[in-house]
């Protein structure tokens, strides 16, 4: 048989870390010997010993180990690291989440004074606002896996005789404190609450919150389902389990992907990015390991539905980068997060060893270069992010894959991360993050994961079954790396009420694969099969991804690089200009600012180099084919209402993903503009007064978006508009923004923020420097023109009045970051590809991202012209240049404009 199938209520009853036969496999690696081994153990004993030791003495009761001044961390005595103290919670969290290691590493005498020590000195009624994620996987799985691990302990008569579920009842404790984070009419918990006092009271200091990560909401599942089953109290698995049926509904229904946050209250999401990295990451781990531990199979369905998606859009092997979830064939960033090392573990679960080779391997060749994987790398492999806090995540992947292939490499590989933790990270009280992998330098903390997972994986990587004191195989692991037996599989069952709201009649089952692969195929009797899939990759992070071994000869001159995807180009990158001509494709520069691709043949460097070209082609004309069905957000209005235009000039803007959602405020925002200084807005404004309650204008650079806003927002500015610097520029021939935020949590911004280009921009300048007070709305859409009607004040004649024409534009529309370094978005306005010279498809650029619209030039054109030819020029001398406008009857305007709305509003529609 190619295929080993294996009955459901089988497949869930294996540990996720032996899901696939282990094949011990002879490589070009020699086998590590058992005392080779066994000196490895020793040594990782060593370690924690250093670590849990300094902990205890220097630190207990406070939650974490300051390693470099030797002393605890206790909130509140020390400065707020921000969002990273939420974990704390004044309840000795590092001991907690350290119980179920200590009995892993056959320290059950420090194991039971651990647990003694829990019962006796830890309190969990602390007026102390958490993180309702971090307090699940790490204290209530802290206590859940101790508990596990004790019971176990008792009935082998080993210790614990006198242990009558203590540990049991502190996680039945601390459930009942964070049910109250669920009070939410979607089921989705509120990130944070209050031990003490819930949410929403005054005294909580909580509950205001709106929006929650996906990983955040989606990783509960596991815990709370073992609470309900070890005590017979099912509401904690019911509320884990609503949470995760509104986050599958709320899914992207066109690519089956979720967003990195969403609102708790409305379920939109506010971060439409999609990764496997932070922010969702354990999202996918455990609806996979609910399946396995629970026996839902709706948990599988879900998990293969995503995972197909995943690997349709996200994944590039070795690379997984973030894309849209609306548009899953952009890629939303060039960097990935550490915290994506956990998938190939995950990979290794679901069966699909593959890719989780090639990207364990990339993972690996950045370790070897930097000793440490970086919280964050660029996808040519330099470094974004420079910190490293003691990850586990690429360990506990290390150990998976060495489970399921058995190839001794990972040995090795799991020995350089122990030789690596020893020489860079280990001080004389325990072992300190790593503030910057490019210098070395250390930051004062011990994240209490450390001793939780990553000894725990490296002793469990170096062991032997009859090494272990209990059988492994009988547990599966949290995503914090704590023990739930597989028995609650059949203990205490819930039975899962019907969701009436989501269907799987949708899912195809044949696409799921409900067995195991046979190691005997997967390696395809090739004991080097493993090895021959990591050898391609071994000059990563020198070079950049390479091809294929086979692919890698015929490429002229040898060379490892890979051919291009046309999601990543960028026609101002030097190096892909070179690859593009290697493949015989020629740039052109066209007179309205774009760019077009032709690819000859004949001109490239060898067939393989032309075959790459025409597949770069073929891929550059299907981007463009997708981003035609994508939907576009609708512009936005800037209306000047004051005298003498009333409503009459409307301005084209961009809207902000931060700041008031003006589609869903009816009034918008009104108020007289006034310039911030200094202009740029990036700094303390020096004139806050003449700001205060109006509509601060500045100039785009020299800072984040979100910066300007907060700058002007605290000065006390009801609004901004963002005009653009680059001069000329105007919203008919160029692709309207949406600015971005600043990747980091932008609900402390309130007001509204629109971007004008310069030409739009100007009109305003233009008219304060002319009238000195004028007045604009901020708002989705234009109002009706006579704003002042009801004022009494005469206004002139039609043919008098002041007009502007509604500026048509093209509805192209990305996410950009302002910053100085943003030089993409002025040197690639546009993007055109031809192949062959005969066949062309147009689309438009900007920072990289690749996007269309149903309305072509010959739409905008014609409009224009229509446009034109309903207008007449005002010709009376006395009337001043703004009078000279072309003008264009209220009525045409506001017919154009509701036909506008409802094009956006139909693509909408079809959108959903």
């Amino acid at each position: 048989m190619g295929w080993l199938t294996l009955t459901l209520a089988g497949m869930r009853s294996i540990l996720l870390s032996f899901i696939l036969s282990v094949a011990v496999l002879r490589t070009g690696q020699a086998a590590m010997t058992k005392e080779e081994k066994a000196q490895l153990r020793s040594q990782v004993l060593e370690m924690f010993d250093h670590a849990y030791g300094n902990y205890m003495t220097h630190a207990y009761p406070a939650d974490e180990l300051m390693p470099l001044t030797c002393r605890g961390r206790i909130r509140g005595q020390e400065p707020s690291r921000g969002d990273v103290d939420d974990a704390l919670g004044k309840f000795s969290l590092t001991l907690i989440d350290t119980l179920d290691t200590l009995v892993v590493l056959n320290k059950t005498k420090l194991f039971e004074e651990a647990v003694r020590k829990v019962i006796n000195d830890v309190n969990l009624d602390n007026d102390i606002v958490v993180s309702v994620f971090e307090t699940n996987i790490r204290v209530l799985g802290g206590l859940l896996g101790g508990h596990s691990l004790a019971i176990m302990l008792k009935e082998s008569g080993e210790r614990m005789d006198w242990y009558n579920d203590e540990l049991l009842h502190m996680a039945k404790e601390l459930g009942y404190k964070l049910l109250p984070a669920f009070n939410t009419t979607s089921g989705l918990p509120y990130p944070r609450v209050n031990l003490k006092f819930g949410i929403r009271r005054p005294e909580a200091r909580t509950g205001t919150e709106t929006d929650t990560c996906t990983a955040c909401a989606g990783t509960l599942i596991l815990e709370f389902a073992a609470l309900s089953r070890f005590t017979g109290i099912s509401i904690f698995e019911e509320y884990a389990r609503k949470a995760l049926d509104f986050l599958w509904e709320k899914r992207q229904r066109s690519s089956n992907l979720v967003g990195v946050t969403i609102n708790i209250h409305t379920g939109d999401w506010v971060r439409k990015d999609s990764g496997v990295g932070a922010g969702i990451d354990s999202y996918y781990e455990y609806l996979l390991k609910a399946y396995v531990l629970l026996g839902d199979d709706n948990y599988l369905k879900r998990f293969n539905t995503h995972y197909d998606a995943i690997m349709r859009y996200i994944s590039q092997p070795p690379l997984l980068l973030d894309v849209h979830i609306h548009k899953p064939m952009l890629t939303a960033r060039t960097w990935m997060d550490s915290l994506l090392a956990f998938f190939p573990g995950l990979q290794v679960l679901k069966g699909d060893i593959r890719p989780a080779i090639e990207t364990h391997e990339m993972l690996y060749q950045v370790i070897k270069k930097h000793n440490f994987l970086p919280e964050a790398f660029t996808t040519d492999f330099r470094v974004h992010w420079a910190q490293h806090p003691l990850r586990p995540e690429f360990a506990e992947s290390t150990y998976f894959l060495y489970k399921a292939t058995g190839d001794p490499y990972y040995l090795e590989v799991g020995k350089t991360l122990i030789d690596n933790l020893n020489k860079y990270a280990r001080v004389p009280c325990g072992f300190a993050a790593v503030k910057d992998v490019r210098t070395g330098s250390h930051e004062d903390r011990m994240d209490s994961f450390f001793l939780a997972e990553m000894f725990k994986y490296l002793y469990l990587l170096f062991s032997e079954r009859e090494d272990l004191i209990f059988d492994i195989e009988d547990y599966i692991f949290t995503t914090e790396a704590h023990l739930l037996p597989l028995s609650l599989s059949t203990a205490n069952q819930t039975k899962p009420k019907k969701n009436t709201t989501t269907q799987y009649t949708e899912l195809d089952d044949s696409n799921f694969d409900w067995s195991c692969p046979n190691t005997q195929i997967l390696f395809r009797n090739d004991p080097m099969y493993a090895q021959s899939i990591r050898e391609p990759l071994k000059n990563v992070v020198d070079k950049t991804c390479p091809r294929s071994s086979s692919r890698v000869d015929e490429t002229s001159g040898g060379g490892n690089r890979p051919p291009l995807r046309a999601r990543d180009f960028m026609a101002s990158n030097s190096e892909h200009l070179d690859i593009l001509k290697k493949m015989g494709v020629s740039l052109i520069h066209l007179k309205d600012g774009r760019v077009q691709l032709v690819q000859h043949a004949n001109q490239a460097a060898s067939s393989v180099d032309a075959e790459d070209g025409l597949r770069f082609m073929q891929e550059m004309i299907e981007l463009s084919s997708q981003q035609q069905k994508e939907q576009q957000l609708p512009p936005r209005a800037v209306q000047i209402v004051s005298h003498p235009f009333y409503g009459r000039v409307v301005l084209t803007a961009g809207p902000a993903q931060f700041g008031m959602d003006l589609s869903k405020n009816v009034a918008g925002a009104r108020g007289f503009v006034a310039r911030t200084e200094p202009y740029s807005g990036c700094s303390d404004v020096t004139n806050a007064e003449s700001i205060k309650g109006k509509i601060a204008l500045m100039q785009r650079g020299q800072c984040m978006f979100a910066e300007k806003a907060r700058n002007v927002q605290k000065s006390g500015a009801i609004g901004g508009i963002v005009i653009d610097d680059n001069d000329g520029s105007s919203s008919d021939t160029a692709p309207l923004f949406q600015m971005a935020g600043d990747g980091k949590n932008t609900d402390d911004i309130t007001i509204p923020m629109l971007f004008l280009f310069s030409k739009e921009g100007n009109i305003i300048l233009d008219a304060i420097q002319e009238y000195q007070e004028v007045e604009v709305l901020l708002s989705d859409k234009a109002k009706d023109r006579d704003l002042e009607g009801e004022t009494g004040e005469q206004k002139p004649s039609e043919n008098n009045s002041q007009k502007q024409i509604l500026e048509e534009t093209s509805i192209h529309q990305d996410s950009i970051t302002d910053s100085e370094d943003d030089a993409s978005v002025a040197s690639q306005p546009g993007l055109t590809s031809s192949s062959n010279s005969e066949d062309s498809s147009s689309l438009e650029e900007d920072s990289g991202s690749l996007e269309s619209s149903e309305f072509n030039d010959k739409n905008i054109k014609d409009s224009e012209d229509h446009l034109q030819e309903s207008m007449e020029t005002l010709e009376d001398p006395k009337v001043n240049k703004w009078d000279k406008k072309r003008v264009q009857p209220i009525e045409s305007i506001l017919a154009d404009w509701k036909e506008d709305i409802e094009a956006f509003e139909l693509m909408e529609k079809d959108e959903l």
